[in-house]
C-alpha cells in the first residue's frame, strides 16, 4: 500500500466515528448510555423512538465500537465501550455550544440556562455539599443514581419529589442536576421546589461532565 492510500485509510477509520455520531438520535442514545447500561426497550422509551429504530441506531454505534452489548435472558443490554465515549459526547456538545449560535438560541428558548460549573465552582459545590451547606439532588431515575452520582448527592427522582418534600430542609439551598445541560428533569424539579417555597437552583453538570472533569463519583443507592 502506498503512502497516500495508507493516509486515506487512516482518515477513513477516524471518519467512522463521525458517521456514527452524525445522527441526533444516536447522540441522544450515547448521552443516555453515559448514565449506565440500558436495555433496548428502555433506550427506545427514553429517546422516544420505537424499538426497531433504536436497534438500528445501536447497530451503527456498535459497528463503530462506541457501544457494546450483552444478553441477559431475553434482554439485550447495551453500554458504552469506555469512559472515553462519554467524554466524546461531552466534548462534541461543548464545541457545539461554543460555536453554534443556533444551539445557544434553542437552549434559551427551551429552558432557562442552568449554572455552568468550572473547575473552581465544581470544587466549591463539592465542599458545600460535604459541609451540609447545600443539598444536592440527583433527579434521574434511581438506577442511574446507583450506577454513579455526584458525591454527597441524594437520589430523588423527579416523579417522587412532590411526595418527599418533607425530607428536604427549608433553610438550605437545594441544587438539582440530571443527565447534563440538555436534560430537562432538573428544570422541572427546580420549578416544583420553588412553587413549594424552597430555594432551588440547577447546574448544567451531569455525570458525564463530572467524569470528564476528572472529579470523583460515588456508586450505590442512597
Amino acid at each position: 500500500m502506498n503512502k497516500r492510500a495508507l493516509k486515506d485509510l487512516l482518515y477513513e477509520q477516524v471518519a467512522r466515528i463521525g458517521k456514527a455520531t452524525s445522527s441526533p438520535k444516536r447522540l441522544e442514545l450515547l448521552e443516555i448510555l453515559a448514565q449506565g447500561e440500558k436495555t433496548v426497550d428502555v433506550l427506545a422509551a427514553e429517546a422516544n423512538i420505537d424499538i426497531k429504530l433504536a436497534s438500528a441506531h445501536l447497530k451503527v454505534l456498535k459497528e463503530a465500537r462506541l457501544v457494546e452489548a450483552r444478553r441477559e435472558g431475553r434482554f439485550i443490554i447495551y453500554r458504552l465501550s469506555g469512559s472515553d465515549v462519554s467524554n466524546l459526547w461531552v466534548n462534541l456538545r461543548t464545541v457545539a455550544e461554543e460555536h453554534l449560535v443556533e444551539l445557544k438560541v434553542a437552549m434559551d428558548q427551551i429552558f432557562s440556562t442552568p449554572e455552568k460549573l468550572d473547575p473552581q465552582t465544581r470544587r466549591g459545590l463539592l465542599d458545600k455539599a460535604r459541609r451540609g451547606d447545600v443539598v444536592v439532588l440527583d433527579v434521574r431515575p434511581s438506577d442511574e443514581y446507583a450506577n454513579g452520582h455526584l458525591p454527597y448527592a441524594r437520589s430523588m427522582p423527579l416523579a417522587e419529589i412532590k411526595k418527599r418534600l418533607a425530607e428536604l430542609p427549608t433553610d438550605k439551598e437545594i441544587v438539582a442536576y440530571c443527565r447534563g445541560p440538555f436534560c430537562m428533569l432538573s428544570a422541572e424539579a427546580v420549578q416544583l421546589l420553588r412553587e413549594h417555597g424552597y430555594q432551588a437552583n440547577k447546574v448544567a453538570d451531569g455525570l458525564p461532565e463530572w467524569l470528564a472533569a476528572g472529579l470523583p463519583i460515588e456508586t450505590g443507592e442512597s
